[in-house]
């Protein structure tokens, strides 16, 4: 019944989490007492920066043509996801389009949408150096262009345009701001009118990647890759608001016109439609 000399109590060791682990005070020392140091063990996560004692979830992270296999905490948000992202491929997180059933929300936890073991993370997006080696030259060229349409006539001057704005603005048109801009608003833009006069709205699906251009008959669901330029104009006499086109084909027989479309949101459609939405 006597205790042998040197017989400690068994340490109880704590289960590895997200990047520690944990024992106690005794854990560690040899039969004869004397205190043995063991290397400390790290959990392989790629890099994760998870907190000791959460969940870990597989993932594989697709960006690019390349495949990352990553383990991250289910409790971490969106927005350290597109942190960890970053660390990865370089991909600044401002310029990140990260897509899990849908644009991946930055406020919600993976855990909270549902994130499941070797779920497949879609990134979208071009590094800085990437982003100026392809719009340097094509900033050059439309600056040519944009001298060259200078001039020339005023659109809202030419006979196809006046027959549209020569009927006034719209009894519904959205209200104006001029000199601001704004972001898109949640609801869809609408009080406008298309080249045949007929009322249009235009709705912004970014989680899908497509503009809606609707009308009474139908609506047009486009994705945004297949828009290759939008022009806009102030309307003269009414310069707050424009006329704005989405080019669909590589002829102006392709211009998609709208018409009475408010000042403040110019840039921000621009922006979306060409690729930058997520600065808005």
């Amino acid at each position: 019944g006597a205790e042998e000399p040197g017989m400690e109590a068994e340490a109880q060791q704590l289960p590895l989490g997200c990047g520690g682990g944990g024992g106690s005070a005794a854990a560690g020392r040899s039969p004869e007492g004397e205190e043995r140091r063991e290397p400390l063990q790290a959990s392989v996560s790629n890099g994760g920066d998870a907190e000791s004692g959460r969940e870990l979830v597989e993932l594989k992270v697709i960006w690019n043509k390349n495949k990352y296999d990553v383990k991250f905490c289910l409790d971490s948000t969106g927005a350290e996801l597109k942190q960890k992202i970053h660390s990865l491929t370089g991909l600044p997180p401002a310029m990140q389009k990260v897509m899990f059933k849908g644009l991946l929300p930055e406020e919600k936890t993976l855990r909270e949408i549902k994130v499941t073991n070797g779920a497949k993370i879609m990134v979208v997006g071009s590094t800085i150096n990437d982003v100026l080696a392809v719009n340097t030259p094509k900033e050059a060229a439309q600056q040519e262009v944009k001298a060259e349409e200078n001039k020339k006539e005023p659109l809202c001057r030419q006979k196809q345009h006046r027959k549209v704005l020569d009927k006034g603005k719209p009894d519904d048109v959205m209200p104006s701001v001029k000199g601001v801009q704004e972001r898109l608003p949640t609801v869809p833009l609408s009080g406008m009118y298309n080249k045949s006069g007929g009322k249009v709205r235009l709705t912004f699906k970014l989680e899908q990647d497509q503009l809606w251009i609707g009308t009474k008959e139908r609506t047009e669901k486009l994705p945004m890759g297949s828009i290759k330029n939008v022009v806009s104009e102030p309307i003269e006499g009414h310069e707050d608001y424009h006329m704005m086109a989405f080019q669909l084909g590589p002829t102006e027989a392709s211009y998609y016109w709208v018409y009475w479309v408010p000042t403040q949101y110019v840039d921000a459609i621009k922006d979306t439609v060409l690729g930058k939405w997520q600065y808005f």
